[in-house]
């Protein structure tokens, strides 16, 4: 499987000639979604779900799909009869030849006072986990963690912590537009030194082999 990190909390996966698309947001390219056989969205927030780019790579290719839960799923449907899933914790399905495994429920804790919205997170092929906007920890174990490492809703305390109790055999950032390159070091040697796992982070475009 080739894993390409796009921009903030996208990534494309690419296997036996088709490809899966998670959360192209409104801070990813323009054209991250397009040439999906499949995308994946875990919650209904405008970085992670921008409502142009899945219709754009809908309309080109008539044979992709979309899988999501509920809120995403009402914004896209009418308009893609049959093309889009609704799914929450627990489901198992098959997109694009890829075999995923729903976990979680509820976005992190922003602030007290700002309700939770729903989230979800997807384990691809048993060895890729997403967990969008939460730090989920699968009831499976996790080859591959893509780690959101920096967000409102948490402090590198807390990432650290996810790292040790999912034990990927490694990690590659996600969830960092609002990273700055001063900071990027910090955040490196603190999740290198005590997450206890192979962490690593890929720049926009760039890929590694699973």
């Amino acid at each position: 499987m080739k894993l390409t990190k796009m921009s903030h909390a996208c990534v494309r996966l690419e296997k036996d000639g088709r490809t899966l698309v998670l959360d192209p947001g409104n801070f990813t390219e323009e054209d991250a979604a397009l040439g999906a056989d499949a995308l994946l969205v875990t919650h209904e927030h405008p970085d992670h779900f921008d409502e142009s780019r899945l219709r754009a790579a809908l309309e080109a290719n008539p044979a992709a799909e979309v899988w999501t839960l509920r809120s995403v799923a009402d914004r896209l449907s009418a308009a893609f009869p049959g093309r889009v899933h609704t799914v929450g914790h627990g489901d198992t399905f098959t997109a694009a030849g890829f075999d995923v495994q729903v976990h979680g429920e509820l976005h992190a804790v922003i602030h007290p006072d700002i309700p939770r919205i729903t989230n979800v997170g997807f384990l691809v092929d048993g060895a890729v986990f997403h967990p969008g906007d939460a730090l989920t920890v699968p009831d499976h174990p996790v080859d591959t963690l893509l780690l959101p490492v920096m967000a409102p809703w948490n402090k590198i305390s807390e990432v650290i912590d996810y790292v040790r109790e999912v034990k990927p055999r490694r990690a590659y950032d996600i969830h960092d537009a609002l990273l700055t390159d001063l900071a990027r070091p910090i955040y490196d040697r603190q999740i290198g030194a005590l997450g206890g796992t192979d962490h690593s982070r890929l720049a926009p475009g760039a890929s590694a082999e699973l």
